[in-house]
C-alpha cells in the first residue's frame, strides 16, 4: 500500500499540485490557519475532490472548529478520525486529534492515547512523540512523552504527524517508522513536499 503523507497546510493546501499518486492519502491535521468553519469547509471540498482511493485526515491545534463537530454527508472515500480507526485493505489506521483549547492538554492527552488500540497498524497524531522529529534549532523538544510511551507499547508499523513545523522528516526506531511532513515553515508558506511512503500489508 502507498500512502501520501502531508500535514500542516494551514489553508494554504491549494497550492499544492501535481501531488504524486497514492493508495491512500493521509492528513495529519492544521489544515486552517485561523480555525475557522470556512477554511474547514475550504480544506475539505478540496480533499474531496482529489483523486486518491482513500482519504483520511485528523484535526489539529489550529483546528478549533473540529471539536464535537459532526462531519455527517462525507463521501465515502474521505474519513475523519478522532480517536477512531478505519481498516483500509487489512491496514488498520487509529486518528487521535490536538486541541489545545483543552486545560492541561498533555494530562487530558492521556485519555485520548490510552485509547489507540493494540493493533494499530499506521497511528496518526498531531503532535510527534517527545525527541522524534519533535526539535527544531533551538533544540527544545515540542513532542508528547505519554504519546511515546503509547507508541513504544503499541509498536504501530507507522506513526504520521506533524505540528512542529522545519522538522519535517523520517526517522526509524525499534521497528516503527516515523513522518514529519509538516509542510508549511513558521511563517505559514509552503517550504516540503508531501511524502510517499509504503507500507506492506
Amino acid at each position: 500500500m502507498t500512502i501520501l503523507h502531508l500535514s500542516d497546510t494551514h489553508g494554504m493546501h491549494s497550492k499544492l499540485v501535481d501531488m504524486p499518486s497514492a493508495d491512500v492519502l493521509v492528513h495529519s491535521g492544521d489544515f486552517t490557519l485561523a480555525g475557522g468553519d470556512t477554511e474547514a469547509l475550504d480544506f475539505i471540498e478540496w480533499l474531496c475532490d482529489l483523486p486518491y482511493k482513500h482519504k483520511i485526515f485528523i484535526a489539529g491545534n489550529h483546528d478549533d472548529c473540529m471539536q464535537d463537530a459532526s462531519l455527517e454527508g462525507l463521501p465515502d472515500d474521505v474519513n475523519y478520525l478522532a480517536d477512531s480507526g478505519i481498516t483500509i485493505d487489512g491496514i488498520s489506521f487509529y486518528g487521535v486529534p490536538m486541541f489545545v483549547a483543552l486545560k492541561g492538554e498533555e494530562l487530558k492527552a492521556i485519555e485520548h492515547y490510552e485509547q489507540i488500540p493494540d493493533s494499530t497498524d499506521i497511528l496518526i497524531t498531531h503532535r510527534p512523540p517527545l525527541g522524534i522529529l519533535d526539535s527544531i534549532d533551538d533544540n527544545i523538544h515540542y513532542g508528547s512523552s505519554i504519546l511515546l510511551d503509547k507508541v513504544s507499547i503499541v509498536k504501530p508499523k507507522m506513526h504520521l504527524f506533524g505540528h512542529v513545523h522545519s522538522a519535517y522528516g523520517t526517522m526509524d526506531w525499534k521497528g516503527i517508522t516515523f513522518s514529519n511532513a509538516g509542510l508549511t515553515d513558521w511563517k505559514y508558506d509552503i517550504r516540503y513536499t508531501p511524502r510517499i511512503m509504503e507500507i506492506e500489508g
